[in-house]
């Protein structure tokens, strides 16, 4: 078996909501042990040689989500992977997109397919995967099943009346990933959707579909795929601390606030939260003069008190002149990752007569979490006016206040043990 990787890619399918483990955040971004399910997926991916290229399809709004999930991984890792491209209404449309990428760039002799919530992938099965998709054209991992299997006949109302009980022995349990020579496992993709059928949850049974022979070749029951709350907990369990004497590191949570004005004068435009928006006056500044972009760099820079950000860009530094402020928070943000923190929150009130920012509200969060690699949904921005009172008031400038919510690992990491003894004492 080759070991260059030249030949063989993989497809990570990372486009589901994750709806039924609960929470606001998809499981795949979840954190298992200090990291996100998806990196350690590509991790275990990236790692081997045999894999030479990895396409993660994502869903349309999940680029920050994404992004975040890139800071942990090997350098010789990311540079495995290709552009995320996103996925679609179902699974089989989201292993379209991703087979399609393939294709553009290149099209590999084998692909593998593989769930992203199925962070427990070794290199045992990934090589038994490639070997049995090399010699098969189609292949599957399966475990053998413990449980007795009915088919049922389900009238709606949860209880069904048993039609059929299959021999266990010939039944098995799959799993990803799984094995396909690249043009076979396209081509039925394509047939299929050709045909408008979009239902296939599996691609051994989308290539059964298609005519291919499938075969099943030995999985693993650590394999286990994340579905449940239970099992996130569970794999917190299997990647956290090796054993009980390895210090935890453990998280404090820190609220930082920032705030700045600027004087109106002549221009025809200002900007706030990375947002070019039109206006009947610009503001005077050393920068672009983003008060929302420059109070949530303050914010996160009081999270971890390094100053403010005068410090980091004095307003006597020419460099900066009419700087755009994007600089100034992806400076902040990569000050917080540089310390192992995370940041949780993102809230911005700009105080303005003018202009009014409801229609470009989506637009400026957005671009906020687009410099900050955070979830959508962890910025917030609004805007008020001071009821004419003021220089505000007197729409003589605007202002924007902002707070930032982050976590950065304890200074003081308790062992396993203490924190048990500890508990136990408190309990």
């Amino acid at each position: 078996m080759s070991t260059t990787g030249s030949s063989v890619a993989a497809v990570v399918v990372a486009a589901g909501r994750g709806i039924r483990i609960g929470g606001g955040t998809p499981k795949q971004y979840r954190q298992v042990g200090g990291q996100a399910v998806l990196t350690r997926t590509l991790a275990a991916l990236g790692a081997l040689p045999v894999v030479g290229r990895v396409q993660v399809v994502i869903a349309p709004d999940a680029a920050a989500f994404y992004e975040t999930c890139l800071a942990d991984l090997d350098p010789a890792v990311r540079g495995k992977l290709l552009a995320p491209v996103e996925g679609g209404a179902t699974r089989q449309q989201s292993v379209r997109a991703g087979l399609e990428a393939l294709a553009q760039a290149g099209a590999p002799e084998i692909v593998l397919v593989h769930d992203a919530a199925r962070p427990y992938v070794d290199a045992a099965l990934i090589d038994r995967a490639v070997a049995a998709g090399r010699d098969h054209r189609a292949a599957v991992p399966g475990v053998a099943v413990s449980d007795t299997i009915k088919l049922v006949d389900d009238p709606g109302d949860g209880i069904g009346r048993v039609r059929e009980t299959p021999a266990r022995e010939a039944l098995r349990a799959v799993q990803t990933p799984q094995s396909f020579h690249f043009a076979a496992l396209l081509d039925a993709h394509r047939s299929a959707a050709a045909a408008d059928l979009h239902g296939f949850t599996d691609d051994g049974a989308l290539a059964e579909w298609a005519g291919l022979p499938v075969v099943v070749f030995a999985g693993d029951l650590r394999n286990r795929k994340i579905t449940q709350p239970a099992d996130l907990i569970e794999a917190d369990r299997a990647f956290g601390a090796p054993d009980r004497s390895t210090p935890m590191t453990q998280y404090v949570t820190r609220l930082g606030t920032g705030f700045d004005v600027h004087a109106f004068t002549e221009g025809d435009h200002v900007w706030l939260g990375g947002v070019r928006i039109p206006a009947d006056r610009g503001v005077l500044a050393h920068s672009d003069g983003d008060v929302a972009l420059h109070a949530l760099t303050d914010a996160l820079l009081g999270a971890i008190a390094d100053g403010d950000i005068g410090t980091h860009f004095p307003p006597s530094d020419e460099r900066w002149r009419g700087a755009a402020s994007d600089q100034f928070l992806a400076h902040a943000v990569s000050l917080v990752r540089a310390r192992g923190g995370r940041i949780d929150h993102l809230d911005i009130t700009v105080l303005a007569e003018a202009p009014r920012i409801g229609q470009h509200r989506e637009a400026i969060r957005a671009r906020i979490a687009e410099i900050a690699g955070v979830p959508l949904s962890s910025v917030s921005i609004k805007a008020t006016t001071t009821e004419k009172l003021g220089f505000v008031g007197r729409a003589e400038g605007l202002a924007a206040q902002a707070a930032a919510t982050v976590r950065l690992p304890d200074e003081e990491t308790v062992p396993v043990d203490a924190q048990a003894e500890t508990a136990m004492r408190q309990g």
